[in-house]
C-alpha cells in the first residue's frame, strides 16, 4: 500500500513543538502519513478526553501514539490514556513533581549492581538505552536503595526520554524521532539469578507497555543464554507482529548485527564499540541532548504558568478586567 504524505494537522491549543514533527518513513498512522479518517479519530479522542476533564498531554503526536497502540480503536485508546493519567497522578506522589525534583543520589552505587542508562544514538539518530541484566543483584541493591526508588528513577528517565532527549535528536536529524534503540545485555544471567529479578523486571516492563506506548524502536537482546531463542520463539506467537519485528535475540556473536544499527564510536567498549566516556559511559548521559546546538530546556523544567490570573499591567497601563471564566486548557499543554 502506497502512503500519501500529508501535512500533520495540528491543534494550536495543544501543539507547541520546537522540533520536526514528520516521521522519516511512510508508516501507517505515523505523523505525516495519516489518513483523513485517522485525523478525525485524533480529533475525536481529544474531544472525548476533554469532555472527561483532561487538559494535558492532548497534543497530536501523543494522541496518535495512543491510537496506534490500540489499532486506532478510539474507545480503547481513551481507556489507555485515562489509565496512564491516573497512574501519573499517584506514582511517586505525582509524576510531574517527581520528575522536577527527583534526586537519585545513590545512582553511582546502584549502577555497580544494575547499569541502566541512555548513551548516544544509533544510526537512525535515536537514543540508545542500555541495560546490563547480568549484573543485577537485588539483595545488594536493596541495601543501597529500594525497588520503589529504582522504579521512580525508571519513570523519570522515561520522562527525560520524551523531553529533552527525543526533541534534541529530532532537531539533529531533521525529522521526528519518537522511539529509542534498546540493548539488553544478558551476559551472566543464569537460572538462579533470573528468579530473583523477575518481579522487578515485570513491574518495569509493565510500566513501559502500559504508560509509554510506541516508544520502542528496536530491541537487541545480546549474549542471550542457551535456550532463550527457543523460549522466545514460543513467546513471540502471542506478541503483535509489529512488536516481534523490532526484537532481535542474539547470542555472544552479536557484534556484527549490533554494529549495523549502532555506530562503533557510539557503542561502549564493553559491548564491542570504541566509546570510553570519561567517568564511565553509564554515567555520562552523552548524546545530542547535551549538545548546545540541539538541546533546549525540557518543558517540565519550566515553571507552570497560572492561566487563571490576568497578566500584570506594565507602567502606565490599566489592569485588564479578569475574564468571566479562564481554565488551564487555554494554555498549550506540554508536547
Amino acid at each position: 500500500m502506497t502512503l500519501e504524505k500529508r501535512p500533520v494537522p495540528t491543534d494550536p491549543k495543544y501543539d507547541d513543538y520546537d522540533y520536526p514533527i514528520e516521521a522519516p518513513e511512510p508508516k501507517p498512522g505515523h505523523p505525516g502519513f495519516t489518513t483523513p479518517e485517522q485525523d478525525a479519530q485524533v480529533a475525536q479522542l481529544r474531544m472525548m478526553l476533554e469532555a472527561a476533564g483532561y487538559t494535558e498531554r492532548l497534543d497530536t503526536l501523543s494522541m496518535l501514539r495512543f491510537l496506534r497502540a490500540r489499532k486506532f480503536d478510539v474507545e480503547a485508546s481513551k481507556k489507555m490514556f485515562i489509565d496512564c493519567e491516573e497512574w501519573r497522578k499517584t506514582f511517586g506522589g505525582g509524576l510531574d513533581d517527581l520528575t522536577r525534583n527527583f534526586d537519585y543520589k545513590e545512582k553511582p552505587q546502584v549502577f555497580a549492581y544494575y547499569p541502566q542508562y541512555y548513551h548516544k544514538t544509533d544510526k537512525e539518530g535515536r537514543p540508545v538505552y542500555i541495560e546490563q541484566l547480568g549484573k543485577i543483584d537485588l539483595n545488594a541493591l536493596r541495601a543501597i536503595t529500594s525497588d520503589e526508588r529504582m522504579l521512580q528513577s525508571l519513570a523519570v528517565e522515561y520522562e527525560k526520554l520524551i523531553d529533552p532527549r527525543l526533541p534534541a535528536c529530532s532537531r539533529k536529524q531533521g525529522y521526528l524521532l519518537e522511539t529509542c534503540c534498546t540493548i539488553m545485555d544478558a551476559k551472566g544471567v543464569g537460572i538462579a539469578r533470573a528468579g530473583q529479578v523477575y518481579g522487578y523486571l515485570q513491574q518495569a516492563s509493565g510500566m513501559s507497555q502500559n504508560y509509554y506506548p510506541e516508544r520502542l524502536g528496536k530491541l537487541y537482546i545480546i549474549n542471550a543464554p542457551w535456550g532463550f531463542s527457543g523460549v522466545f520463539s514460543v513467546i513471540k506467537r502471542f506478541l503483535d507482529p509489529v512488536t516481534v519485528a523490532k526484537i532481535h535475540v542474539l547470542g555472544s556473536s552479536y557484534q556484527s548485527e549490533l554494529l549495523s544499527q549502532v555506530p562503533k564510536e557510539n557503542l561502549p567498549k564493553h559491548l564491542g564499540g570504541d566509546c570510553l566516556c570519561e567517568g564511565g559511559c553509564e554515567l555520562s548521559d552523552a548524546g545530542p541532548w547535551r549538545d548546545p546546538q540541539y538541546a533546549k530546556p525540557a518543558k517540565w523544567e519550566k515553571p507552570k504558568v497560572d492561566t487563571t490570573a490576568p497578566a500584570a499591567p506594565t507602567a502606565g497601563e490599566e489592569a485588564p478586567a479578569a475574564p468571566a471564566t479562564t481554565t488551564a486548557t487555554e494554555a498549550p499543554a506540554a508536547a
